[in-house]
C-alpha cells in the first residue's frame, strides 16, 4: 500500500530547519483499501464504492474517505518522529476528492517540510497531491519531543519526570 525509504535514526527536532524534508511517501489505494477502511471506520457511504452511486450524486466515481486520506498523510510523519516525539496537533482542509479507479486505484503523494522550527518542536507543512493537485489544503502537524512533553507533564501534575 505504500512506499518510502525508511530512516531509523531519531529525529533531532532542535536542528530542523525551515524548508527541510522530514519525510517522503506515496501510498496507493484501490478499491480494496476502501472497503478495509470502510469497515475499521463504519462509514459505508456507498460513494467509496459503489460507481453508480457516486455518478448519481455529480462525483466522477467513487472517492477515497476523507479521513483516510488524512490518517495516510500524517503517517511519514509519525513513521519519522518515531519514540523522539509526538504530534501534538494536525489539522487539514479537504480541497479535492480523491477518485480511486477501479483497475488503476489511485496514487497518493506526501511531502512532509518543516514549515516553522521553534524551542518547543516544529510545524511540518504536508503537501499531499493526488495526480499532481494538492489533495489537502493547509495540511500542518505540530510535533513536539517526546522529552518536553514529559516534563510538561511533570510541571503541570508536580511530580518529576520518570
Amino acid at each position: 500500500m505504500s512506499t518510502s525509504t525508511p530512516d531509523h535514526s531519531a529525529p533531532d527536532l532542535q536542528a530542523l530547519a525551515v524548508g527541510d524534508v522530514v519525510a517522503e511517501k506515496t501510498f496507493t489505494l484501490t478499491r480494496d483499501s476502501l472497503v478495509r477502511y470502510a469497515g475499521a471506520s463504519g462509514d459505508f457511504n456507498p460513494i467509496h464504492y459503489r460507481d453508480d452511486v457516486a455518478q448519481s450524486v455529480g462525483l466522477p466515481g467513487v472517492l477515497a474517505h476523507g479521513m483516510l486520506t488524512m490518517g495516510l498523510a500524517v503517517q511519514p510523519v509519525v513513521d519519522w518522529l518515531g519514540n523522539s516525539g509526538l504530534v501534538a496537533d494536525y489539522q487539514v482542509r479537504f480541497t479535492r476528492p480523491v477518485p480511486v479507479d477501479a483497475a488503476e486505484g489511485a496514487v497518493l503523494t506526501v511531502v512532509a517540510k518543516v514549515g516553522v522550527a521553534d524551542a518547543s518542536g516544529a510545524r511540518i507543512d504536508l503537501t499531499v497531491t493526488f495526480d499532481g493537485p494538492t489533495v489537502l489544503g493547509k495540511a500542518q502537524v505540530r510535533v513536539i519531543a517526546a522529552a518536553a512533553t514529559s516534563a510538561d507533564a511533570a510541571a503541570s501534575t508536580g511530580s518529576a519526570p520518570a
